[in-house]
Parts: C-alpha cells; structure tokens; sequence
C-alpha cells in the first residue's frame, strides 16, 4: 500500500520535528486528519501543547480538541513515524552566515530512527542544494539506507507567515517536491490532506528550494528600494509615504513601504542565497546591496531621533526616550530578529535613557534575548517617543495621548507612518 494510502488509515504516522512557528501549524493540521507524532527539544513548550495551548500564541486552543497527535522528545516515540517532516529554524549567525546545526541536528534525529520505506520532507528555508548535499547524506549515514532506494526525500517551502489570519497555511498554495515521481505524487497527495487550494509540483527539490528562498529576497530588496528613497525623501523634505500613495494611482505600481525589516524570514532568508552565490564563485550585487541598505535602518532611525532631540535644544546624554514596539512585526509575540533593538542599542550608545513596552512581546523573553526589561506602561514625560510597531492597541491613539507622555510639545518619530495626518502639535518625522 502507497504511504499516503496508509497516512489515511493511520496505519502509518507522521512526524513533525521542530514545534515553533511553522511546526506546530503543520501539525495540528495533521492531526485532524491522521496521526501524528510531534517531536521536540523544548519541554518547556512540550508542557504547554500538551496542556492544549500554543506557546507561540498563534493557535486557538481549539485546534487541540480532538488532534490525534503525540507531543515528545524522545527518539523512541519518534521512531514510530513513517512520513517526517523537518520543520526547524534556519537562522543565520552574528556574522550573517547560514547557521544549520538546527537542520542538520534534526537530520540526526531523524537519521537515526529512518527506516526502510520510509519519507523525509524537508520544510525548513534553506538555499537550493542544501537538501540533497548537506541533509541527504547524514540520513544515510546514520541509517545505513540509500536515498532514493530504501527511503524517499522530498522538499516543500513553508509558507506560514506569523499573525496571518486570511492567508493560513490550510488556504495557501503549498510548493512540494520529490527525489522522483513517485515520491512527488505521495508527498503531493499527503500535504493535499491539509491544503485547501492544492499543491504545486516543483520539477526538483532544488527548484522547491530555490522558490521559497525568492520570495522573501524580492520583497527584501523591493522594501531596500522604498528604504532607500525614504532617505533620499528625508532630504528633500518630503514624506515617502505621500509619495507612495501618489505613485500607488498607476495602476501597475508595486505599493511597498519603508520599514525595519527583521523576523526569522524577510531579513535572513536572502542571505543564504549570497552565501550559494559565493560557494559558486558570484558576488551578488544587488541581493547584497538590499541586506545592506535594510540592516542599517535601525541606525538610520536612531541617529534621526538624536540629531531632533538636540536641535530642541536637549543634550542627547540622558534624554529619555519611549519606544512603543519591540517584536519584529504588528500583533505577534514573535521578537526573532527585530530590528527595532538596533534602534535601541543605537539610542543608548549616545547616552540616551530608553524605555520599551510591547503589549504582545513575552518581557521574560525579551529579557533572555536581548537583556531589555519592557515597562508594563510609559513611565515618562519623555523627549522623544518612537512608535516602531503598528500594533492594533497603537492605531488607535490620539496625539493627546502622546502629548501627555511628553515633554512640551515633544518629539513623536512615525516609523510606519500611521499619523502623518493626526499628529501636528509635536515635532513629527517618519521614513
């Protein structure tokens, strides 16, 4: 009997490695479906899907009622899948380097428990090759099998995007993969199971690969474009985002917008593409001319905030400043890469006093990663407050809200532009 034939029975489970932002999603849509082993390091966060809650905060505690599925660390328990899914972080590290000791360590895992018959598809965003030439062989290896032969492999992108409500990983068209046609048509039907408008077949694994890590490299460099302009615009005294919307009347203009641009996706993704560039003897230009452009936004707003706090008349040393917002996008707990902590870090290498809240944003977490304490509320006046994500709870302020955390007439910096028509008592700027 095919695997998805016995995916549909349960007489075959799935195993899901890796329960974070794209892991868990994927699994408990399995698990309404089929049976399904979801396998991971963290038993802190195991605790918590097990008592029916997502720790990312992502998930209704209804998608647990009825799930067929197993939360565990142990190999044991995860030996009896017989369809695994990778689903794991790839990050880069402090020098913007892939780091894939989180991949390769789930290939270990699985590795060792990898049976003959068995399927392994890889969801994690890597650079195209990675699969077959970094993945593959530690299966084999480690099981003693042959790719191809004994067990199949395939690649399908994952397509989750934190806090998004309309296009969900059930309404999303999936891209899927195979090591050949058989495994295509197998790993196409299962993902089938849970994805409502179908699937794409890719013509290779490296095809697959090579999709996913597009996608986040064109926005990354079409929001460097508008990042780049909005400083040109500072210059000029004009608001990038009245130009936008003027330009937006063509019918055939792209409406990106400036912004920091971090998260584990859009400010990582592109450079894996520049290290495959370098491995084949390319230098990218204009991929790594986006990073560079995008990476120094953090800064860029910081030293604008300075240069207005000492044009009021007020030394930068000691000013004290608000921020409102520290996770790397609107209305989710995620604070992966935010690059509202460049703003931070700029502010206090000239002296300044900073104090951040975030309504969404875990202030144990935050703490952890960053060594920020976040303040349950404003504890100003201040000099200077910077709204630097357009979470629900900030849309709705008045500038008489912000006036009263003021100092004077203080200083209120829009990073994303939502009051450039309602603030006009307060020295305002915006990208």
């Amino acid at each position: 009997m095919a695997i998805y034939d016995e995916i549909l029975s349960k007489n075959a489970k799935i195993g899901v490695i890796g329960l974070g932002y794209v892991g868990l999603p994927l699994a408990m849509a399995f698990a309404h479906k089929a049976s399904v082993i979801g396998f991971d390091i963290n038993e802190e966060h195991l605790n918590v899907m097990r008592g029916g809650k997502d720790p990312c905060r992502e998930l209704d505690d209804s998608v647990f009622e009825d799930a067929d599925i197993l939360f565990t660390s142990s190999l044991e328990d995860l030996a009896k899948a017989t369809f695994y899914i990778v689903a794991v972080p790839t990050p880069i590290d402090k020098n913007n380097k892939p780091d894939l000791k989180p991949l390769l360590g789930a290939t270990k895992s699985v590795g060792k428990v990898l049976k003959k018959g068995d399927y392994v598809v890889y969801e994690s965003t890597v650079y195209p090759g990675c699969t077959e030439e970094d993945c593959v062989p530690i299966l084999e290896q480690l099981s003693g099998l042959k790719a191809g032969a004994d067990f199949k492999f395939g690649y399908s992108p994952e397509r989750i995007n934190p806090g998004e409500k309309v296009h969900t990983l059930e309404k999303t068209v999936k891209i899927v993969s195979g090591c050949d046609d058989e495994s295509l048509e197998q790993i196409a039907k299962t993902y089938e199971l849970v994805v409502q408008p179908g699937v794409h077949r890719a013509s290779s694994v490296k095809v697959a690969e090579a999709a996913k890590i597009i996608e986040n490299t064109q926005r990354d460099v079409n929001i460097a474009l508008m990042n780049e302009l909005s400083i040109l615009f500072g210059r000029m005294g004009i608001n990038t985002y009245d130009v936008i919307e003027a330009a937006g009347t063509k019918w055939n203009f792209m409406k990106f917008f400036p912004g920091l641009v971090g998260g584990h996706c859009i400010g990582v993704d592109p450079y894996y593409l520049v290290h495959k560039a370098a491995e084949l003897k390319y230098h990218t230009q204009v991929i790594s001319a986006g990073r560079f452009v995008n990476d120094s936004m953090g800064g860029y707003i910081a030293k604008n905030v300075v240069k207005k706090i000492i044009a009021s008349g007020k030394p930068a040393m000691n000013a004290r400043v608000l921020v409102m917002g520290l996770t790397f996008k609107e209305n989710v707990a995620d604070i992966r890469n935010s690059k509202v902590v460049d703003i931070i870090h700029e502010l206090q290498d000239f002296g300044v006093l900073v104090d951040v809240i975030d309504p969404f944003a875990d202030p144990e977490e935050v703490k952890k990663c960053y060594g920020i304490e976040l303040k349950a509320q404003p504890e100003g006046p201040y000099n200077a407050i910077i709204l630097a994500v357009a979470h629900n709870e900030y849309k709705k302020l008045s500038e008489e809200y912000f006036l009263q955390h003021s100092i004077g007439n203080g200083i209120f910096v829009d990073v994303k532009g939502l009051y450039r028509n309602v603030v006009k008592n307060m020295t305002y700027w915006s990208l």
